[in-house]
């Protein structure tokens, strides 16, 4: 619809998209408690503290660097990989510029997201200063390199190099491989750096279960992070208002309505399958599968949600929840990779798979030098991705170190690492925190029992 004012249309319009923009914004940082729930309820009891400590490290540190140098990163790849022109100064020129604080801040929290996905990889076992420096080193180097490359209107964009040279520009509308695949890799290669937890494998190399805490948290993690990926998705159709021929207002209704249809039907596409799957794997639907499977379509569908038609996004959608069980044992068992909380899986295959199909199901048609540059430049992410982490990873191995010792991992890294018991109720007195697995716990009517006796 559209209708004329006796105001300036531009303005009006203008204003309203960066009130829409600041508003989800803030939606999607309400993802960073929903990702440290998710990843709380995976672990176990002794290590809840580090988790959270390390979400909040997240944000902390990667909101600082991002602002300080991770942005103008972008900006400098963007230009050094294409046909256009920059300069540095320029590149940082945002940071004086009050008229560009909006919009870094809601590149920022997209740079906090892929960020935050490597920390349920390593849980449990790695250190926190080295996990602090490869946050400030992900935020500063790697995203921002992944994001010139795309969104900056570097290499794989229609000015860039590569798309250029295919006469098409690569499609990541809400960050599918920009920011989910990214962090998958990321967390997939810290996972394998870092090694797997005491008792993950048993002296054959078979996997061996170790389950979280609580499932409750980590559902209502998923929720949460469900709730928060529409202003993901959704939000990132920046523009609701639109100034017509007539000088008039237009709603963009119809982008809206696409984008969010999509982004809940592949959301509840890849609950679906990952219930069947997890049923036909396990004899019974498992609710952390289903999670992770609801979870993988909302990842599948993010950088296609306005290419795609509605059921080809709930095809997406539902190809993630399928693949996710399969795409973790194939993690665990075949490359025997400890990721605690089947990042890999989640954001990384389904995010590739994803934006890979998005030519298959796009509304306007196959083409295929548009499919040959979805391919081309997943691979292309995926392989920065796994090299700049490796190597920093890698060096911070042989500096600092990667892991913590044997007794503090142990112990749970909430004591070896941070001094708190998360769950002090189950801890005796001159105790370490025993509620998973330890000799003696106090039942719910304060009675002390041990040996795994049952009262």
């Amino acid at each position: 619809m559209s209708f004329p004012l006796q105001v300036d249309a531009t303005a009006v319009a203008s204003g309203v998209n960066t009130v829409w923009v600041l508003v989800v914004t803030f939606l999607i940082f309400f993802m960073q408690p929903g990702f440290a729930l998710l990843e709380a309820g995976q672990v176990r009891a002794k290590n809840v503290g580090n988790v959270l400590m390390k979400n909040m490290n997240d944000w902390i540190l990667g909101t600082l660097t991002y602002f300080v140098v991770g942005a103008a990163v972008a900006t400098i790849i963007g230009g050094l990989t294409s046909s256009g022109t920059f300069d540095v100064a320029s590149a940082f020129a945002y940071i004086n510029n009050p008229g560009d604080w909006i919009g870094w801040l809601f590149g920022a929290v997209f740079a906090m997201t892929a960020a935050t996905i490597v920390s349920g990889a390593v849980a449990e076992r790695m250190e926190f200063r080295a996990y602090v420096l490869f946050t400030i080193l992900m935020t500063a180097v790697i995203y921002p390199v992944v994001v010139g490359f795309t969104w900056g209107g570097g290499l794989l964009s229609s000015g860039g190099f590569l798309g250029a040279a295919l006469g098409a520009g690569y499609l990541d509308f809400a960050g599918a491989t920009v920011v989910h695949m990214c962090g998958g890799v990321a967390g997939l290669v810290a996972a394998k750096l870092v090694g797997a937890r005491k008792g993950r494998y048993d002296s054959s190399g078979n996997s061996q279960p170790i389950p979280g805490h609580s499932m409750l948290l980590a559902v209502l993690g998923t929720f949460i992070l469900a709730f928060g990926w529409y202003g993901f998705n959704v939000g990132t159709q920046a523009t609701i208002l639109a100034v017509g021929d007539n000088g008039g207002l237009t709603f963009m209704g119809d982008a809206l309505g696409r984008v969010a249809l999509v982004t809940t039907l592949g959301m509840s596409a890849g609950g679906a399958m990952a219930m069947v799957t997890s049923s036909y794997y396990q004899g019974k639907p498992d609710p952390l599968w289903t999670a992770n499977g609801l979870l993988a379509g909302l990842v599948a569908v993010t950088g296609a949600v306005p290419h795609v038609t509605w059921w080809g996004g709930a095809i997406l959608g539902g190809l993630g929840g399928f693949l996710v069980l399969p795409a973790f044992r194939y993690t665990v068992d075949t490359l025997k990779v400890d990721d605690v909380c089947g990042v890999f899986a989640v954001h990384g295959v389904a995010g590739a798979v994803g934006t890979a199909l998005i030519p298959v199901f796009a509304v306007g048609g196959f083409a295929v030098n548009q499919f040959i540059l979805q391919v081309l430049g997943v691979v292309v992410i995926a392989a920065w991705t796994a090299l700049a982490s490796g190597v920093v990873l890698y060096a911070i191995k042989v500096t600092l170190g990667l892991r913590v010792t044997e007794g503090e991992e142990a112990e749970g890294l909430d004591l070896g690492e941070h001094g708190v018991s998360v769950y002090p109720e189950f801890v005796g007195e001159g105790e370490s925190p025993i509620a998973d697995g330890g000799s003696s716990a106090r039942t719910d009517g304060g009675e002390r029992v041990t040996g795994g006796e049952e009262r």
